[in-house]
């Protein structure tokens, strides 16, 4: 019996679109897939400003790694829950590098709470950390791009289980359904200025000791997959960088699924 053939590594990334110019908020940036989106704007062109609420040592390391490259960056720390924290982070975009042309909303949890355990504290807490602050930066994100002028990209990071769910993701699920919704919502009502607003929808992305942590999972993933393996954070961080290029000057109100062909596979 042949071997079964060895899913096909990640290619190297491709040459990005010029972002030169343009200065990108990328929330949860200390975090793996934040930090790979925030890589790969940086690798754009892009001024980043790389939010954390409560990771100095990565925002500045990742700062640092951005600014040694050549390129240019700032941390800001902030609980995005807070009142007016998305003013303070959009303030400190403006601050930095004197305007906003990108936000990425990546900030986010996703605990996992099977629903006969499910308190309504813990209910608020999910929707409050992925959506509520979603809604609150797009808006604060859109009055500045119409006060510089009009234009500009909003995208907020999503998922697959927005739209297929988990086991114990009941809360997470919901609050993913509702950015898709709110993007599209947003997009419809801040076309007329100019401002484009997508959504990215990744399926499972990896991390050190994902494999290690979940073996089932991985494995079950990989052959569902047709393209044979886990996402990378600068797959979705090619996708960002994507949605807020010249390129995707006629997409909004869209989800981009990036899943390696997850979600095509059968259910039955």
């Amino acid at each position: 019996m042949p071997d079964t053939p060895a899913p096909p590594a990640a290619q190297a990334p491709s040459p990005l679109p010029d972002l030169s110019g343009r200065v990108a908020v990328v929330t949860g940036a200390s975090g793996g897939i934040g930090t790979g989106i925030a890589r790969r704007f940086a690798a754009a062109g892009a001024a980043v400003v790389v939010h954390h609420r409560a990771s100095p040592e990565r925002a500045a390391a990742l700062v640092e790694e951005i600014t040694s490259g050549g390129g240019r960056a700032v941390a800001v720390a902030a609980e995005l829950r807070a009142e007016r924290a998305a003013e303070v982070v959009v303030g400190a975009a403006v601050a930095a590098f004197g305007r906003l042309d990108v936000l990425v909303n990546n900030a986010g949890v996703q605990p996992v709470t099977p629903l006969v355990d499910l308190t309504a504290a813990q209910w608020r807490e999910v929707l409050a950390s992925n959506l509520d602050t979603a809604v609150q930066l797009t808006a604060a994100a859109a009055r500045r791009m119409i006060d510089q002028g009009g234009g500009g990209a909003i995208i907020s990071i999503a998922s697959i289980e927005g739209s297929r769910p988990a086991f114990g993701h009941a809360h997470y699920s919901t609050a993913k359904a509702g950015v898709i919704m709110h993007a599209r919502a947003a997009a419809l009502e801040y076309g007329r200025h100019g401002i484009r607003v997508n959504t990215v929808s990744p399926g499972l992305v990896d991390r050190p000791g994902l494999a290690a942590d979940w073996p089932d999972g991985v494995a079950r993933w990989r052959a569902a997959a047709p393209l044979g393996r886990l996402g990378t954070p600068e797959d979705v961080g090619n996708a960002c960088v994507f949605l807020a290029s010249p390129l995707a000057a006629w997409i909004t109100g869209h989800d981009l699924v990036v899943d390696g062909g997850v979600s095509a596979h059968p259910s039955w």
